[in-house]
């Protein structure tokens, strides 16, 4: 299972009620499909740096989860079908940025230190 990140831009005339039903048939989804859901972050009304589909202004949630990369085919399915949505992209996190990498190991006081140096062979 990969780390993802979801930012789905939904069109702000709609009730507060549909946003969430929008944003809640996306994670049954995930849930369903086996993927294990992170927050959920509403970030509200935002302005956009230009016209998208004829509108000026998106509400905009972001979606953490991990899954197997069949799941987020079927969720960006999902996600082009729905008329809700004005735009949205499903970004892979990379493993070190997700934090599931394995930490950076100590180097050994003395070890490797003459191997640093450069020699020109002279």
């Amino acid at each position: 299972m990969r780390p993802y990140e979801v930012m789905v831009i939904l069109n702000v005339g709609l009730d507060e009620d549909v946003i969430r039903a929008t944003v809640d048939r996306a994670t049954q989804l995930l849930k369903s499909k086996g993927a294990t859901l992170g927050r959920t972050d509403y970030w509200g009304r935002r302005r956009f740096a230009y016209e998208i589909k004829h509108h000026n202004e998106g509400y905009y949630v972001l979606i953490e989860t991990t899954a197997d990369p069949p799941v987020m085919a079927e969720l960006d399915r999902m996600l082009h079908l729905a008329d809700e949505v004005i735009r949205y992209k499903v970004i892979r996190v990379p493993e070190k940025t997700a934090g599931r990498g394995k930490p950076p190991t100590k180097v050994e006081a003395g070890a490797g230190a003459g191997a640093d140096k450069g020699t020109n062979g002279a």
